[in-house]
């Protein structure tokens, strides 16, 4: 037995199929399906039916791998406290990341972070909060990117990383030619809002902005749950509307979109953003650094940084 068969294991069982888990651990599928076999006749356990396709995990193989996962967790913990007690930065980080920030954070300040860490492994996936935190407490992520303060999160370790100022999209683009559009929120149609799902902290964060509600713009037989910014953006292209943009998505915008960026009157309202993890462990010094990285890049990019007294926060929740 070793520690190449326990990661076998895991692949078969994750992606359900010996090819696939083949390609993911880079080898040959014979290869992997001799070590399973192997590993299976040492223990006398069948781990795997490969009768059934997908290929079913058994319920002794589920309990096997469950004790594979804690073996492959402690040897990485091995290693990231070696490379601690060396000062190497280096090891494997799972982060999750809401999807409202992910988009705009994943293309630069994380692809700058690991240009500059090549002995880093980030393995980045796109959740919601409540998926976050949930994966924080089973040990599934290290850490979490998420708009704070959020109360569900008060258990973990927050890190600020950066604020964000919340400004409008419009399909009702104006005549005015200057830098900036300054709305009321008490002025805003809210019949003509487009809203992220339920449960996404950026909807709330609108929500309490403008007491806003679901559109009557979509057609009646037209049931319509927008789960990125994106999304959001093209209904108003095409339809008409307004819909509530972070600061980072407007680089993203063409030159004719950028025209239908507004902003909120003073107080400007602006979101915190927040690295929130369950306890230091040996990955905190690679934790540290990736923060330092988004705080300054942050700082450079956002308008709060260069009038902050002139914000107001909003909560997500």
């Amino acid at each position: 037995m070793n520690i190449q068969q326990l990661e076998y294991l895991i692949a078969v069982d994750k992606y359900k199929h010996f090819g696939k888990a083949a390609q993911a651990c880079f080898i040959t599928q014979p290869t992997l399906s001799a070590m399973i076999q192997k590993f299976e006749d040492e223990l006398d356990v069948k781990i795997f039916d490969r009768t059934t396709h997908p290929i079913r995990t058994t319920d002794a193989g589920a309990e096997i791998i469950k004790e594979a996962q804690k073996v492959i967790d402690s040897v990485m913990e091995l290693k990231n406290k070696a490379n601690f007690l060396n000062n190497i930065l280096a090891g494997k980080l799972n982060l999750g990341i809401i999807p409202t920030v992910s988009s705009y954070v994943l293309p630069n300040e994380i692809f700058s972070f690991l240009k500059k860490n090549p002995q880093i492994e980030l393995n980045i996936k796109e959740m919601t909060t409540e998926s976050i935190i949930k994966a924080l407490k089973s040990g599934e992520l290290d850490a979490g990117i998420i708009s704070t303060p959020y109360a569900a999160a008060d258990e973990f370790y927050q890190d600020f990383l950066f604020n964000e100022e919340l400004m409008l999209y419009s399909g009702n683009q104006e005549t005015e030619t200057k830098k900036d559009r300054f709305v009321v929120p008490e002025d805003i149609d809210v019949d003509k809002v487009w809203l992220l799902e339920e449960g996404n902290c950026l909807r709330t964060q609108f929500e309490n902005i403008c007491h806003l509600k679901e559109n009557s713009l979509k057609p009646s037989n037209l049931e319509f749950l927008a789960s990125n910014i994106n999304t959001l953006i093209q209904m108003v292209d095409k339809v008409g509307g307004i819909t509530i943009l972070p600061e980072m998505g407007v680089e993203q915008l063409s030159a004719e979109q950028k025209q239908k960026v507004s902003r909120f009157i003073k107080p400007f309202p602006y979101r915190e953003i927040s690295l929130i993890y369950y306890k230091p462990t040996y990955k905190q010094k690679i934790i540290d650094e990736l923060i330092s990285e988004i705080r300054v890049s942050m700082e450079k990019r956002l308008n709060y940084y260069k009038d902050s007294e002139n914000y107001v926060s909003i909560k997500p929740e």
